[in-house]
């Protein structure tokens, strides 16, 4: 029983948390492993590589001359500098109820919601540069009831506007409206609130059904994926305007990993790694994998201590982020590198001088001549405020051949 009162109504709102959130997944390997260069004005972009090397040598005698065999430099190019946007929109009501208002401070007034922001396009760049426009596979055939299964809900957001694919399917866009993180079950309805669920039942697992970045499809980044897969296994065909198949140097060293199992994977990646440093250019010692496959890894370090050895104190983890050790087996010395946002289908076998993460600038906020940095919009229902991001530039890997990958993982 509690004591009487009169003016119950009036009280003030008692809020002792702060905005509860999730803390930020860090999906941004890709930027914080590989050189940066920032002054890719938007022109075309040169990638300079030797062909051929000179190789005549002859025994016995001198090479007649029109058996020579001269180096082959190429002029690679990239002529277009892929771009991405990013928008958030805040509410002049919401800044009148929770600040004050003035031209300097509307940034400042919802500092953690700019910053988080900023940090997920670095994420969704990151992802889209590692695995392409595809943020997740389906797993399960989509239901005319908007529902479609996924390997990686955690990839997705509410109310964020997605396209589903598949081979044989007329893409179709749609906005997430529940994400069940136990099964992976997706609902996508036709609109951001309210509509109607979009019929899914045409997006099958047997065609390569997926969730991609809306226009990621057309106009997305590069994504060291494609760079080092062939064409016959879902790669590029060219690197920078070249055939990948007209050199090897543009030819990373490919190979089919359906025959790995979890009891032989470490065996397998030290096989693998050796044929990459064999037959290739490069020096690779960092072995990128996703989580699941660096736990494979791990048990078989736990259970084959005599075989493999974790060298000590190598092992670091970046908090929400990922985990490396270093790992010395009878095959040479190599680093494991587990990865949120790496797939379970694939590794690759990573030489860190292979690529350069090219823009104009890095990542930027849309700022107008006047020096704002925010878009002001006038409606019925009041005024809004929208901050947009940006990043135009693109992944190149320089060097394929430095590298390798591993690919169709069952």
């Amino acid at each position: 029983m509690a004591t009487s009162r009169e003016f119950q109504d009036m009280l003030n709102e008692y809020v002792p948390n702060s905005l509860l959130k999730e803390e930020m997944i860090d999906r941004t390997w890709i930027l914080k492993t590989f050189e940066m260069d920032n002054s890719w004005l938007g022109g075309n972009y040169i990638v300079p590589f030797k062909g051929a090397q000179a190789s005549s040598v002859e025994f016995g005698a001198l090479p007649a001359s029109n058996d020579i065999g001269q180096s082959d430099p190429v002029r690679g190019t990239l002529s277009t500098q892929p771009e991405m946007w990013g928008s958030l929109i805040f509410y002049h009501r919401d800044l009148m109820e929770h600040g004050k208002l003035s031209e300097q401070n509307l940034l400042r007034l919802l500092p953690d919601e700019i910053e988080d922001f900023i940090e997920y396009v670095r994420m969704a760049v990151s992802l889209a540069m590692l695995n392409g426009a595809r943020i997740t596979k389906v797993t399960v055939d989509g239901t005319a009831g908007g529902v479609i299964t996924v390997s990686n809900p955690e990839r997705l957001q509410l109310g964020q506007k997605v396209t589903i694919d598949d081979d044989n399917t007329a893409s179709v866009n749609g906005y997430v409206r529940t994400i069940n993180m136990l099964n992976g079950e997706v609902t996508i309805y036709d609109a951001r609130t309210g509509g109607a669920v979009v019929d899914l039942s045409a997006y099958t697992v047997a065609q390569n059904a997926g969730v991609f970045w809306i226009g990621g499809i057309a106009s997305g980044f590069t994504s060291l994926k494609s760079s080092l897969l062939p064409l016959s296994a879902g790669g590029s065909t060219n690197l920078y305007g070249v055939a990948k198949t007209a050199y090897p140097y543009l030819q990373a060293i490919a190979q089919d990993g359906s025959s790995v199992t979890s009891v032989t994977f470490l065996q397998d990646l030290f096989d693998f790694m050796v044929t990459v440093r064999q037959r290739g250019r490069g020096n690779p010692d960092h072995l990128v994998m996703s989580y699941r496959n660096f736990g494979y890894c791990m048990k078989i370090l736990e259970s084959t201590k005599g075989a493999f050895n974790v060298v000590p104190n190598s092992q670091k983890a970046s908090p929400y982020g990922f985990q490396e050790i270093d790992v010395f087996g009878p095959k040479g010395q190599c680093k494991l590198i587990a990865l949120n946002e790496m797939d379970d289908d694939y590794v690759m076998a990573i030489d860190k001088r292979a690529a350069v993460v090219a823009s104009n600038g890095g990542f930027r906020k849309r700022r107008a001549p006047d020096g704002r940095e925010y878009f002001e919009i006038r409606a019925t229902t009041g005024y809004s405020y929208i901050v947009d991001t940006c990043f135009f530039g693109d992944l190149i890997l320089q060097r394929p051949s430095y590298c390798g990958i591993l690919y169709n993982i069952p």
